[in-house]
């Protein structure tokens, strides 16, 4: 910083935060693009953008409760954390992005980006971590979103939906999710995220459905064409091109549509519980890579054909796997958990260490006689209070909470970080 523009202190108000802000920014705006600065500039960038990172740091962590008070009527407004950024950005100058800064963000490649997400990471960290804040985030993620409630009349009529990256049918009480991505081998992206919760919303919305299944269609990729493949994992092509982002993607995925897997919708419709849960069975094929193996950590049935394979290669793309970094040592057990998640390590449907990730396995051509077996076990009638009951002591929602408000900002991080700019380059010009 100059000398006419001092450090101020850690008791910093908004007024000196907005002012600090506007001061990086036009720092920034003067500089070339991230790729394009030399060592002088990129120092100056980092310094300026370290100064203002921790004051950020410092303001939401002694004003959470109060920042989200304001932001959501005094905790009477449910705000979902793409909504909650934005109000942020107004009630709160200098705090975060605004929608200008995150609309130029979008329009460029990952390696082009300022970062301007790690500053939405750091406020929705504080916010998470916020004893009365953070548990009314997590139930406003928790509500049926308006796409869902805009299609459910004409899903409870019709029993299907038709979508880009998911495929849902209700059949005889079974919600069939298919996951359609055949060109690209369902890797993930924002697009199969909206669409999942979409699905999931409709599937336990229905009243008719007792049980949700997820599985992968027929691919029409070259290496897999004709054949089921459950995912790849994210679309690191889309990661390297800037179209991976934090909030709508990452979080969400997390927050939203995963966590009603666990959880269910908050619907508030019954005295006996606010949530409407399901049973959710998962039927893979081929493999399940990196988000499509955290997938399998939240379902009450897992069905995978003697064939397949499973892994979990953020750590070695440089990015954290969702939240199986907390769930996958409940499985697996600690040692096979850093082996997975810290080396790389690839498991095998048919090997010892695959039977603590699946419950059963099956040779490929008997996996839609086993998906039928699998799926009338799952109906019975305690099994959705019991299946409530195991998630309630394996994943209270405090810990779960915890664990995801230091995500938001470590993977903020990370999806920033020189080495992973440098690994998915590679994919700019072809899918995963």
């Amino acid at each position: 910083m100059t000398a006419d523009h001092p450090a101020l202190s850690p008791g910093l108000d908004l007024r000196a935060l907005a002012g600090e802000a506007r001061w990086v920014d036009d720092l920034l705006a003067g500089l070339p693009s991230p790729s394009g600065r030399d060592a002088t500039q990129r120092q100056a960038a980092a310094s300026a953008l370290d100064k203002i990172r921790a004051m950020r740091t410092d303001f939401v962590e002694a004003h959470a409760e109060e920042i989200y008070d304001e932001l959501t009527d005094g905790r009477t407004r449910y705000r979902r954390v793409d909504e909650l950024v934005r109000a942020a950005a107004l009630a709160c100058p200098g705090l975060v992005p605004t929608d200008e800064q995150m609309a130029a963000e979008r329009s460029r490649p990952q390696a082009e980006k300022e970062g301007r997400e790690i500053d939405q990471g750091i406020f929705l960290r504080g916010i998470l971590r916020a004893p009365k804040a953070g548990p009314h985030l997590l139930d406003a993620m928790l509500r049926p979103t308006a796409r869902a409630l805009e299609l459910l009349p004409g899903f409870i009529e019709s029993g299907v939906v038709r979508m880009e990256a998911v495929r849902l049918e209700r059949r005889d009480g079974v919600a069939y999710l298919t996951l359609c991505r055949d060109d690209c081998l369902n890797a993930e992206d924002a697009q199969q995220v909206d669409d999942m919760e979409t699905a999931v919303d409709l599937a336990l919305l229905d009243p008719s459905v007792r049980v949700g299944l997820l599985r992968g269609g027929e691919m029409s990729h070259p290496r897999y064409r004709g054949r089921r493949v459950f995912c790849a994992g994210i679309n690191l092509k889309k990661l390297s091109s800037g179209d991976i982002p934090l909030v709508d993607f990452l979080l969400r995925r997390e927050l939203g549509y995963i966590q009603k897997i666990v959880r269910g919708v908050v619907t508030a419709d019954s005295w006996h519980s606010r949530f409407v849960d399901k049973p959710w069975m998962a039927a893979v094929d081929s493999f399940a890579i990196g988000g499509g193996a955290q997938l399998l950590l939240v379902f009450d049935h897992v069905l995978a054909a003697s064939d397949a394979y499973f892994s979990l290669p953020a750590a070695t793309e440089g990015i954290i796997p969702g939240a199986a970094n907390y769930r996958l040592s409940r499985f697996t057990g600690p040692r096979v958990a850093r082996q997975v998640i810290l080396g790389g390590r690839r498991i095998r449907a048919d090997e010892p260490d695959a039977r603590t990730i699946v419950d059963e396995v099956v040779p490929p051509e008997e996996m839609d006689a086993a998906i039928d077996g699998a799926l009338a076990r799952l109906g019975g009638d305690a099994v959705r209070a019991n299946r409530r009951m195991l998630n309630l002591a394996e994943e209270p929602p405090a810990e779960f909470g915890r664990y995801m408000a230091e995500f938001a900002l470590q993977q903020a991080l990370r999806i920033y970080g020189a080495d992973v700019i440098g690994k998915v380059g590679g994919f700019a010009g072809r899918a995963r």
